[in-house]
């Protein structure tokens, strides 16, 4: 773990901005390793359970009102996650923007000494593409969202689904891959 992040935690330097009412439940972790605590945006009355992480070179995590984030669900941001309002995020969910580690075996396997060594590098050779998460969406526990995926307004991804392709507004995925299961009524989406 790198020793700045270590530091800024014992000084007691926030890592995120809580808005009016937002909470970190004691199981909550921040792993804001970039040290900016606007790189993590908590919404006004939203409660965390899970991990919010971004990476040391960038990462940014905005999360809306009156959001959830289930116990052990992380969230890892390299680039960009926005989660909209009223978004209900189940029990051991993950959430990437990155395709975490290169591809090319040299170079990632020089990026995981680095990160050893000298805690998060650059990233360089990672595949980054910013999440959208629409208000009133709900991920199911045991879900992952990857990369460059957009899920819209009033969506419902099943559990342990693995999306991989934008969801459309008031659709409901499940499977692995995440597929169509069905459109909500018009009384359904409220």
């Amino acid at each position: 773990m790198n020793v700045h992040y270590i530091a800024r935690r014992i000084l007691g330097r926030p890592t995120c901005i809580l808005s009016k009412g937002a909470r970190l439940h004691h199981l909550a972790r921040i792993r804001n390793t970039s040290g900016n605590s606007a790189h993590i945006c908590i919404g006004e009355n939203s409660l965390i359970l899970g991990e919010l992480i971004t990476y040391a070179y960038g990462g940014q995590i905005r999360i809306g009102e009156w959001c959830y984030v289930g116990d052990h669900s992380r969230i890892w941001s390299a680039l960009e996650i926005a989660i909209g309002d009223r978004v209900l995020i189940g029990h051991n969910v993950t959430i990437f923007d990155n395709s975490t580690h290169p591809i090319e075996p040299g170079l990632r396997h020089s990026e995981y000494r680095a990160l050893v060594t000298q805690g998060h590098c650059e990233g360089k050779g990672l595949a980054m593409e910013a999440v959208n998460i629409g208000s009133d969406a709900w991920i199911a526990s045991n879900s992952i969202i990857l990369s460059g995926v957009t899920i819209g307004q009033g969506a419902i991804v099943g559990a342990g689904s693995v999306v991989t392709k934008s969801v459309p507004a008031y659709t409901i995925v499940a499977g692995n891959p995440a597929r169509r299961i069905r459109e909500l009524t018009a009384s359904e989406r409220g």
